[in-house]
């Protein structure tokens, strides 16, 4: 912490595994869920099917997970 002042950087309040950064964890467990049932067989492939399963999460799942976001 101390290396953080000397720095003048300012260090925020709340722990790196706070709770706050679960509701992205969960997007990112859905594309992974998502890509995989896709079976890439190759690098092109895997981004190709990133990319596809990233447009098709809804608008309506990232909302439920940000009203999990403590007030």
């Amino acid at each position: 912490m101390e290396w953080f002042k000397n720095k003048h950087i300012q260090v925020l309040e709340w722990p790196s595994q706070s709770p706050d950064l679960n509701p992205i964890e969960n997007l990112w467990k859905d594309l992974k869920t998502a890509v995989h049932k896709c079976s890439p067989s190759n690098l092109t492939e895997l981004e190709l099917f990133c990319k596809e399963e990233w447009e098709k999460l809804s608008v309506s799942r990232c909302a439920k997970l940000i009203e999990t976001y403590p007030k």
